[in-house]
């Protein structure tokens, strides 16, 4: 490579970066000699350089969602024998993995006897989720109730109730495994009602 363009693909990469358009600093190198081996347009080598950033972009949301939503990781449909399950229940499943419940607003409780499945589902929905691009919260329910009291208790559970709004969806894990006090009752009331 000529020193002169050896300096042009360091500002470009530099430019990009800048311009916060990592995905394209990356490999526009790779991608142009790519378009010329290939002798495609420009316009051609733009969209498959834009391409190669919107790809990446998705890439590190879905990590930061899946970070932020504490789901865990093993819980997954690739971990999940959808087999044990009824059809009229894989059924149910396969419309929550769709997410058409978080359109609808639709409040979603899993029920049965412990170690049928329900938290390994409904990990599996939100685990989906964020891979679709959904903001999700897992989290056991006496967790949350105890945020909740914190807030409260520091004269701010509006903000607190406001940031867990920013999630599409909150799974609450275990709950009927709460001590059912009437302060406990209280804030769980009042988060489920937003």
């Amino acid at each position: 490579m000529r020193k002169g363009a050896s300096n042009r693909h360091d500002d470009l990469r530099s430019l990009l970066e800048r311009l916060n358009l990592d995905g394209m600093a990356a490999t526009f190198a790779d991608l142009a000699l790519k378009a010329a081996k290939e002798g495609l347009s420009h316009e051609a080598y733009l969209y498959a350089l834009a391409e190669q950033e919107v790809t990446l972009r998705n890439q590190r949301r879905v990590e930061r969602l899946l970070h932020q939503s504490w789901l865990p990781r093993e819980k997954t449909f690739r971990t999940l024998d959808l087999d044990r399950f009824p059809p009229a229940l894989r059924l149910q499943i396969e419309r929550l993995k769709s997410g058409a419940f978080l359109e609808q607003a639709v409040n979603v409780v899993a029920v049965g006897k412990p170690g049928v499945g329900k938290s390994h589902v409904l990990a599996a929905v939100g685990y989906e989720l964020a891979q679709r691009g959904q903001a999700v919260l897992w989290t056991s329910t006496a967790a949350l109730v105890q945020r909740l009291l914190a807030a409260k208790r520091d004269l701010r559970l509006p903000q607190e109730l406001r940031k867990l709004d920013r999630f599409a969806c909150v799974i609450l894990d275990d709950i009927g495994y709460l001590q059912q006090g009437r302060d406990e009752m209280e804030v769980l009331f009042t988060f489920l009602a937003l």
